[in-house]
């Protein structure tokens, strides 16, 4: 068997499911055309899976190469096929700064546990249903922070809100069921409703994030940077699928 036929027959991504629903795609090699190829086949057995997902490109388990990798271009072939690049995973000095060129949030090598999902499952055949888990308390005291939330810390509100009364660094993430608060500059993620509460809110006194997030629907600091009251305090919230900013 040639390597060529190796390599045909070697997937070049595992996709993973995290707690946030948002998918982590893991490559486990750089092939740009062998990557758009097995993607394409994924949308062909499942076509919604696929639609406008938010994704987290890992490139952390990629084995060193002397070949540059381009990443634009692995973002372009992700957003082909309805996969839109919320960050990437690196340990890599030249991938952290192909991020930075693209104004990609970073996040360290994961020590999170993750599963590795099939878009197909449960097409042909159907599962033995689990009988339902105990239902979790709706909602859990406030959780309060009252230091600087530093770069690479997470902090995670379960069943309430989060209210952060420092600074929150480029780098750190806030995580809350409910709404956020913030009465510092926020530079950093914050990620409200992130089991799905479309009622979430964020409010921030100076607006400077990475990314803002409400029940899966978000905005990079791409588009963050163009909205003219970046800098100012806001408030964010769900207007049908797009997050709304106004003067707060």
């Amino acid at each position: 068997m040639s390597q060529a036929d190796l390599l045909d027959q070697t997937p070049v991504f595992q996709l993973k499911g995290s707690m946030l629903a948002i998918t982590v795609m893991e490559l486990a090699q750089y092939s740009i055309e062998q990557l758009d190829q097995q993607l394409a086949e994924k949308v062909a057995q499942a076509p919604n899976f696929f639609s406008n997902t938010p994704l987290i490109l890992a490139l952390d388990k990629l084995p060193e190469s002397e070949e540059e990798l381009d990443l634009a271009a692995l973002m372009a072939v992700c957003r082909k096929h309805g996969l839109r690049t919320l960050a990437v995973r690196a340990s890599n000095e030249a991938h952290i700064d192909s991020a930075n060129a693209l104004d990609l949030p970073v996040l360290p090598p994961s020590g999170a546990r993750e599963r590795v999902i099939d878009p197909t499952a449960g097409q042909t055949e159907k599962k033995p249903e689990k009988p339902p888990a105990p239902a979790e308390p709706e909602h859990k005291p406030t959780k309060i922070i009252t230091s600087p939330v530093r770069g690479g810390q997470q902090v995670y509100a379960q069943g309430g809100d989060l209210i952060v009364l420092a600074a929150v660094s480029s780098g750190a993430e806030l995580l809350a069921d409910g709404n956020i608060h913030v009465y510092g500059p926020m530079r950093g993620r914050a990620l409200a409703g992130v089991k799905g509460n479309l009622k979430a809110r964020i409010f921030c006194k100076q607006l400077g994030a990475e990314m803002l997030s409400i029940a899966g629907h978000y905005k990079v600091a791409e588009d963050l940077r163009r909205d003219p009251l970046w800098g100012d305090a806001v408030h964010v919230c769900l207007s049908g699928e797009l997050l709304n900013i106004t003067r707060l």
